[in-house]
């Protein structure tokens, strides 16, 4: 088979549906997935799929593949990403969850665990996988079977009973599903909860005809925004297209940080675990190490990339992690991450007391930030490199290379530059005191990378 590097990438296979992504192809993939976990001592794979036009006949082939192998399938259906985390977590099996995530329609992908939900990325199978795809896969005995299994109300009943919401006060509670998975999800988790949700594009379309399953985008949360505000709801959340990330906007319609989010819930684990660790990617605002430090707590800092995140927890055996990018990982979870879960913790949190969220949240935002800011930049290293040079002549300024160039400067404000793995793009974070001196920082680091 032809070189499939161009969709697999760090932590997933994603592209372009018949032209890079097709039956044959995902066939070969569960073939080669088997054969992987086979050898490992894995008698069957559990599958899920989002709500993509695709996703039905590249579920199918993948579990011809693997069933040809003679491994069997759990076939669970419609699912959100961390359902299938759920599957492959309770059953103890290997899993694959077919989404292309916030991606346009004619993109679809795979995500790929082994048993317990842990990851399989570019160090830990998917080069293996790609190589043996690429050679051709051996004809395997067959005899594989397909068991069609509902997991929908199990899943919901573990969430629940991972958050305590036994006092929580009634909520009005906006949800954009973005017509993604949320829309399938919601619904069965909440049922039982004293909150009135009030759904905005629950209908599940992989067309996403109303904006983009993507919450990360300021754009995509407009109506979410509105409709907060027009409906005087308490909160409102909003999720991606295969609903392992969860945003949340206050009942002013105003956007909470995930920074403020990650704080915030690892403020409630070490209430359950004291003295435990907490994980935070490079990019989070430092109020949550801050944060973890003052309640006890130990906040061990990583690269970008659930990869590093999930390994790094099973290293500290931390009770939670969190990313700038709403990815939340919990230990009661297999360390595997759930908008969903974390989404119930907000929620939790706001109905324990009376005051609004914007209250609740504003002992958690302690800084200003200007969020992730992309420049196409063709010599990478050397616009880093005059980055450093520039602020390596002020006194106090301090380096680390953790991940990219983290530059924090005396008066206690931070940047953080990373070149893009798959693009000429570097992307810069910047933290500081206030929105003026973000915006100070911000423009003078990108008048040199940008000169």
């Amino acid at each position: 088979m032809s070189d499939l590097s161009s969709i697999v990438k760090a932590y997933d296979i994603r592209g372009v549906v018949g032209e890079q992504l097709d039956a044959e192809t995902v066939r070969a993939i569960g073939a080669a997935l088997a054969r992987l976990v086979g050898a490992e001592g894995a008698r069957s794979v559990v599958v899920g799929r989002d709500m993509r036009d695709s996703s039905p006949a590249l579920a199918a082939a993948f579990a011809e593949g693997v069933t040809g192998q003679g491994l069997d399938v759990v076939d669970i259906g419609l699912a959100s990403t961390d359902m299938l985390y759920f599957a492959a977590g309770t059953l103890d099996v290997p899993g694959a969850m077919f989404t292309a995530s916030h991606n346009p329609a004619r993109y679809n992908g795979i995500k790929l665990c082994r048993a317990g939900a842990t990851p399989i990325g570019q160090d830990t199978g998917l080069v293996a996988l790609r190589e043996a795809v690429e050679a051709g896969v051996p004809a395997g005995p067959g005899g594989g079977r397909v068991e069609q299994r509902d997991l929908l109300e199990g899943y919901a009943a573990h969430l629940r009973g991972l958050v305590d919401l036994s006092g929580a006060r009634p909520l009005k509670i906006v949800v954009d599903a973005g017509n993604g998975m949320g829309g399938f999800t919601v619904p069965a988790v909440f049922a039982p909860l004293p909150f009135a949700v009030v759904p905005l594009y629950f209908e599940l379309d992989g067309n996403f005809p109303n904006h983009e399953a993507n919450p990360l985008d300021p754009a995509n949360l407009v109506d979410l925004q509105k409709a907060v505000v027009a409906e005087g709801a308490d909160i409102g959340l909003a999720f991606d297209g295969d609903a392992d990330r969860c945003f949340a906007v206050d009942e002013r319609g105003e956007p909470v940080s995930p920074s403020a989010i990650t704080a915030l819930v690892a403020a409630r684990e070490l209430a359950k675990s004291p003295g435990d660790t907490v994980i935070h990617n490079l990019i989070t605002s430092r109020a949550v190490s801050e944060i973890v430090a003052e309640l006890g707590g130990t906040a061990v800092r990583t690269r970008v990339g659930h990869s590093f995140i999930k390994q790094t927890m099973a290293e500290t055996g931390a009770v939670f992690g969190g990313e700038h990018s709403a990815h939340y990982y919990f230990r009661d979870f297999w360390r595997a991450d759930s908008g969903m879960l974390a989404g119930l913790h907000v929620l939790a949190a706001l109905a324990e007391q009376d005051g609004p969220l914007s209250a609740l949240m504003a002992g958690y935002e302690r800084y200003a930030a200007s969020g992730e800011i992309n420049s196409t930049v063709a010599d990478q290293a050397g616009r880093v490199a005059a980055v450093r040079e520039v602020f390596g002549a002020r006194a106090g300024t301090r380096f680390d290379e953790l991940d990219g160039l983290t530059v924090a400067l005396a008066d206690g404000s931070w940047f953080n530059l990373r070149a893009s793995n798959t693009e000429p793009l570097l992307r810069l974070n910047v933290e500081a005191a206030d929105d003026a001196a973000v915006a100070a920082l911000r423009d003078e680091v990108l008048a040199i990378v940008r000169a």
